[in-house]
């Protein structure tokens, strides 16, 4: 039934906690001790041991134990996290591998990638994972801390250990244990605006 908040083949483990206002549909299952916070939605995914849900959905996924999910993040079809992963505010995966003690903690977009573990994604990287005709695969192996605003043009691997500077836009592979950056130089002009007319 369309009205139903918890559909009948849904399995929920001992020591779950279930705030008001959650969809549960499918063939989820809610492993022991999670939460699942208000208007949260998930179906057809399984969501791990002691792993919190804050209003979020969750689509055809598998979310491991331990993990931080939300607010408001979107997870869809053939997502898989492993321990310890945080999927944190405004962001979406898709089809996509967050390995364990991962975080990509804000305002990003995972798609048709895989990460490996202990890896930083900082605010506001995307995965151009579409080149207008096929989808591209991103691999970000273990190690690695990718800044803020940075862009991956798959297909792309980032070696283990390497770091990309905040602002790249990056449509090569990075060796393991460098340094990436692709960024134009600032020019500051100093005293430009002193003498303009308001």
């Amino acid at each position: 039934m369309k009205d139903k908040f918890i559909e009948e083949n849904v399995v929920i483990e001992d020591g779950v906690v279930i705030e008001p206002f959650v969809k549960l549909l499918g063939n989820t299952v809610i492993k022991k001790g999670a939460i699942i916070k208000s208007f949260t939605e998930i179906n057809n995914s399984i969501i791990g041991e002691n792993t919190i849900v804050h209003s979020s959905t969750v689509l055809d996924s598998k979310i491991g134990n331990n993990n931080n999910i939300g607010p408001r993040a979107y997870i869809r079809n053939n997502t898989e996290t492993k321990e310890n992963a945080k999927v944190g505010f405004s962001v979406e995966v898709k089809n996509s591998i967050i390995g364990s003690n991962t975080k990509v903690s804000h305002l990003s977009y995972i798609g048709d990638s895989i990460l490996g573990d202990n890896i930083n994604i900082g605010a506001g990287t995307i995965t151009a994972n579409y080149d207008g005709i096929n989808k591209n695969k991103t691999v970000i192996e273990d190690n690695c801390f990718i800044g803020s605003n940075t862009v991956l043009i798959a297909p792309i691997k980032i070696g283990k250990g390497s770091k990309v500077a905040a602002g790249s836009t990056l449509n090569q592979d990075v060796k393991p244990d460098s340094l990436a950056i692709a960024r134009t130089r600032q020019i500051t002009k100093e005293n430009y605006y002193k003498n303009e007319i308001i």
